[in-house]
């Protein structure tokens, strides 16, 4: 499970003080797909990035499964089972896949396990395990690649910053029936997606929306989807996708 109290994050230019987040609350509990949604600028980024240690909160304490994480960095989090995947997933000039999903689960893959991860989120592993992980792939392959080192770290916690960002419609159309699967089977781990898609948003267990860097409303789908329809934190897949490959 993870807590987030009184959480604020502010930031200083040229002597003025901006805050970010302000007295925000949270708690996703274990085995649950939350995603957190709201305007630009209402600090959905910045959330995620307090949350999995790439900044430090001003104010207000993170926990996670009871432990207190906050003075924690990326990698003490990870090691305590967190994962994040990035907005525009990095790309590694000299590291082929397989090796990118040995170092994501810890340990030496089999080449049929590390098919078995590819397979997972519809790539086909004979054309894909030996690639390297740079500029020749498009950015719904890199996605992709991405969402099965998520799935061989089993993390216990995962976090997707706007995972639809500089795809194309058909990688969209794929990465929703992934996070349907991930969704179905997910297992003593919790996922917090970052999206104001009206698709992605359909599939949370739980929503919650974020303004003026603060949870305004947080529930269950059904109760709080009906009334995002329409507005800035419920895009339509047109709104905010490449038609590019």
């Amino acid at each position: 499970m993870l807590e987030l109290r009184n959480l604020s994050f502010s930031v200083e230019n040229d002597g003025v003080k901006k805050e970010i987040i302000h007295d925000l609350n949270l708690v996703v509990n274990d085995n649950t797909f939350v995603v957190v949604t709201g305007p630009n600028g209402s600090g959905k980024s910045t959330l995620a990035k307090l949350i999995v240690g790439i900044e430090r909160p001003t104010e207000g304490r993170i926990l996670l499964d009871g432990s207190d994480i906050t003075d924690l960095g990326i990698t003490e989090r990870a090691r305590k089972g967190m994962g994040f995947a990035f907005q525009q997933p990095v790309r590694f000039k000299g590291i082929r896949v397989v090796t990118l999903l040995r170092l994501a689960a810890g340990r030496d893959l089999s080449v049929s396990e590390a098919c078995d991860y590819l397979s997972e989120v519809g790539l086909c592993a004979q054309d894909y395990i030996r690639r390297e992980v740079n500029a020749s792939l498009s950015g719904g392959e890199l996605k992709r690649i991405e969402i099965a080192t998520v799935l061989a770290r089993h993390s216990r916690l995962t976090v997707f910053d706007e995972p639809e960002a500089g795809i194309d419609l058909w990688s969209f159309q794929n990465l929703i029936r992934i996070f349907e699967s991930m969704r179905r089977n997910i297992r003593d781990s919790s996922m917090i997606i970052i999206s104001h898609q009206e698709r992605i948003l359909n599939i949370a267990d739980e929503i919650a929306v974020l303004a003026d860097g603060a949870i305004v409303r947080h529930g269950a789908r059904a109760d709080i989807f009906p009334d995002l329809i329409g507005t800035e934190s419920a895009q339509g897949t047109c709104n905010r996708l490449r038609r590019d490959v």
